[in-house]
């Protein structure tokens, strides 16, 4: 699912994950689209997910950073955050993504950050806030998974069609 990156996961995960012979860098990676969006995941845990997207590249014809790639990075933290609260026997599956663009950004990169709105059993809901390199908040957007049992072979699935 695109390029591996160097993101930081509490141990306890690391260990479940790679007890089950599973690649978290590669499974949480933000995937080819996120990969050539330029979108960096530099923290993640089911608590708190942490990335970074550049705006050159990913700007409408008005030269300010594109709503749908203010989506793309939302969904790639909010999926990340509620795998990671699902753990490896759960799939998440974004069912709902709402955002609410607030300012635009010309330059640098756009951070974000997710925390859960609700960690339940079958869902999970994240708030991810996009802000700017001045910490001017650009995007509001909240992301909710169906959290569905993994079946033998997903997570190779998933790293097959990455």
């Amino acid at each position: 699912m695109g390029e591996k990156q160097n993101v930081t996961f509490p141990q306890d995960v690391t260990d479940e994950y790679a007890a089950l012979g599973v690649d978290l860098q590669a499974l949480f990676s933000a995937g080819h689209l996120g990969a050539r969006m330029g979108v960096q995941i530099v923290e993640a845990s089911a608590e708190r997910v942490v990335g970074t997207m550049p705006v050159e590249g990913n700007t409408q014809p008005y030269g300010l950073l594109h709503g749908g790639a203010s989506a793309v990075l939302a969904e790639t933290l909010g999926s990340v955050g509620s795998m990671l609260h699902g753990g490896p026997s759960k799939i998440a599956v974004g069912v709902d993504l709402n955002c609410t663009h607030h300012r635009g950004a010309r330059s640098g990169l756009v951070t974000g950050v997710a925390t859960p709105v609700h960690r339940g059993r079958s869902t999970a809901t994240y708030e991810i806030v996009i802000s700017d390199e001045q910490e001017r908040r650009v995007c509001t957007a909240r992301l909710t998974c169906l959290l569905r049992d993994a079946r033998p072979g997903d997570a190779d699935q998933v790293l097959a069609a990455g």
